[in-house]
């Protein structure tokens, strides 16, 4: 049997770092091959992996060479990349021809196309939770104080909205407080969601909610939360973190359960 070769799509965060180690302990000894992107993935991260190249974010031919130098057949995409650099692309030919063909510029639509080029150069692209479904968290209370009724429903009344947000692909994050909606995560990404939330709510009584999309697809853009989250949510007022069950990851969790029991925050997971 040939030697299993995983090709990681890094960004910045502390995904990539999880998914690397659940990857060594889960994947039978499989080589780890690391694409980063320079100003995105952290540096120390080459040395846990076996092979890595830096890479400006719109450089997908020359990143597809190097994995089939390296012999991947399997890739993972791990990390955010922050949207500035979206929109400081350097693209090479292939990523020109992508967005070419691409008419809606969406995070699925392009990630998408990166996952049919790679297949083209048979490089299969593995779910975003591959090795980590032990880290996504079930039903029910998860972290902090349990909640009275009146955030319960703050907290189902966020989901339901975040639900329809995400059904029309502005954002699956939004903040809510007493059943008003508070902010809405379009393309600034969670954390500015968070922040804005905070400040229209004074910082109280705040609920977030985040969840995936109808007919996610699993192979990006999952939705997560770890130590970031909850250190800018106990910024912005946030008490209550209303996940999707079964479809979230859950980064850090200890240091994350730490935080939650500081801070007086409550995550709880609901379907």
């Amino acid at each position: 049997m040939s030697q299993r070769t995983i090709g990681i799509i890094a960004g910045s965060g502390i995904y990539p770092e999880t998914f690397i180690h659940a990857a060594r302990k889960k994947s039978g000894g499989a080589t780890l091959v690391m694409a980063a992107f320079k100003n995105e993935t952290r540096a120390e991260l080459a040395e846990q992996v076996d092979a890595t190249d830096w890479f400006r974010v719109g450089q997908l031919g020359k990143m597809i060479k190097f994995f089939k130098k390296q012999g991947v057949t399997e890739a993972v995409m791990v990390g955010q990349i922050a949207p500035k650099n979206l929109f400081d692309l350097r693209p090479d030919v292939r990523t020109m021809m992508l967005l070419a063909r691409t008419k809606e510029k969406n995070a699925e639509s392009l990630f998408g196309g990166i996952a049919h080029e790679l297949e083209k150069d048979g490089i299969h692209l593995l779910l975003a939770t591959t090795f980590l479904e032990d880290i996504m968290p079930a039903a029910g209370h998860v972290s902090g104080p349990a909640l009275k009724e009146t955030a319960l429903d703050d907290a189902r009344y966020g989901f339901r909205i975040a639900k329809e947000t995400s059904r029309l692909d502005i954002g699956q994050t939004v903040v809510v407080r007493n059943g008003t909606v508070l902010a809405v995560e379009a393309f600034e990404g969670t954390n500015e969601c968070i922040r804005r939330g905070g400040e229209l709510g004074k910082g109280k009584d705040i609920t977030l909610a985040k969840v995936s999309k109808p007919n996610q697809d699993f192979r990006f853009d999952v939705p997560v939360i770890g130590p970031d989250t909850v250190k800018n949510c106990a910024r912005s007022g946030v008490s209550t973190i209303a996940i999707e069950a079964g479809k979230t990851l859950l980064l850090g969790g200890d240091e994350v359960a730490a935080m939650c029991k500081e801070h007086k925050i409550s995550i709880l997971a609901l379907e």
